[in-house]
């Protein structure tokens, strides 16, 4: 149903547009529960415990698709045993100018430049405090602002663990967005560690420690991932997520003359896959298995999610492939999982 009469409908208008009319229509009366009688499906054995947390299920949302914690409760219903919101910064901010969100339905793909638009992590946490949903794991993603100095980027991550540190159980450091002006060079080793060790010691002041990931880009080479190994396991934080959009624009079938209309931002979908995948694998074996993996990128069938946990993750997320395929996705990898683990 949702591939054949909702999503063409959402289609018709911008992802903007429909991305608000997705939250409106789950914020029906009755709507939850329908939602989560037709496509929630749990099992003990999908049980998952991972950087000392309990997941109900493997498979969550991925940053980005509910930026100020609006639609926890609404997601949850869905069946993702966990949902991960931001990325927030210290302060709202717009973000880039409209339009910045393309499809690429040839290529089952979207282009993002959507540069860290959120209320600001004040607002996230009067949300978060609302929610109503039981054993449902919440990551908070964390970013810089736009105006904030690289020199300073520190700061804001630090004011967003702060903050946050009593609403989320898990943390998510994202310096691999190529929406924000330079933000990237923050992956560079010396920096990156400065925020991570920061970070790790504001952990330790805390009586419950939250577990702290950190978020890279698909575009590293091996030497970049051979530092960022390094980086891990040195600044002890509890692992990677793998990966975010690329700024690459290979393999498209989209005819180049369109893409270069659209212009910048960050490619995710069905082209990402593989290259997510390889660096999943990458982690995995020069680590010897040490560091944690959450998995995400192209994930639009059961078999691709199958794909990356062979690879080295423990979790896997979803953005654009649950745009694409709809909430019965979740079911499906669900249930691959279980039959996975049980023939393993």
């Amino acid at each position: 149903m949702y591939k054949s009469i909702i999503k063409p409908l959402l289609f018709l208008f911008t992802p903007e547009k429909a991305h608000k009319i997705v939250a409106a229509l789950l914020k029906f009366p009755f709507a939850g529960p329908v939602m989560k009688w037709y496509f929630n499906f749990q099992d003990p054995t999908l049980q998952t415990k991972f950087a000392g947390l309990q997941f109900k299920n493997p498979v969550g949302l991925a940053a980005g698709f509910d930026k100020d914690a609006e639609m926890v409760d609404d997601m949850s219903n869905l069946g993702f045993g966990f949902i991960e919101i931001g990325t927030l910064t210290p302060l709202g901010q717009a973000g880039n100018p409209k339009p910045r969100l393309f499809r690429l339905p040839q290529d089952e793909a979207l282009i993002n430049r959507m540069g860290f638009n959120n209320k600001g992590v004040d607002a996230a946490i009067d949300k978060l405090k609302k929610i109503r949903s039981k054993n449902l794991i919440i990551g908070g993603n964390i970013g810089k602002n736009k105006l904030t100095p690289l020199e300073n980027a520190i700061d804001d991550y630090k004011i967003c663990f702060t903050k946050l540190h009593d609403h989320v159980d898990y943390f998510v450091v994202n310096v691999s967005s190529p929406n924000t002006p330079n933000l990237r060079q923050l992956q560079d080793k010396k920096p990156l560690t400065e925020i991570l060790l920061g970070l790790m010691e504001l952990n330790a002041q805390r009586t419950v420690q939250k577990p702290i990931f950190l978020k890279i880009a698909p575009d590293l080479t091996d030497q970049q991932l051979d530092d960022i190994i390094e980086i891990v396991l040195h600044t002890k934080i509890a692992g990677v997520v793998a990966t975010n959009t690329t700024i690459l624009r290979e393999p498209l079938t989209t005819p180049k003359a369109d893409i270069e209309t659209l212009g910048a931002g960050g490619l995710s979908g069905k082209p990402v896959r593989e290259r997510a995948t390889e660096v999943i694998r990458f982690l995995h074996q020069r680590s010897q298995g040490k560091i944690p993996i959450i998995a995400v990128g192209g994930i639009h069938c059961a078999t691709d999610a199958i794909e990356k946990l062979e690879a080295g993750a423990s979790l896997v997320q979803l953005y654009t492939g649950f745009i694409y395929e709809g909430p019965a996705l979740i079911k499906q990898i669900n249930k691959a999982v279980k039959i996975h683990r049980k023939n393993s």
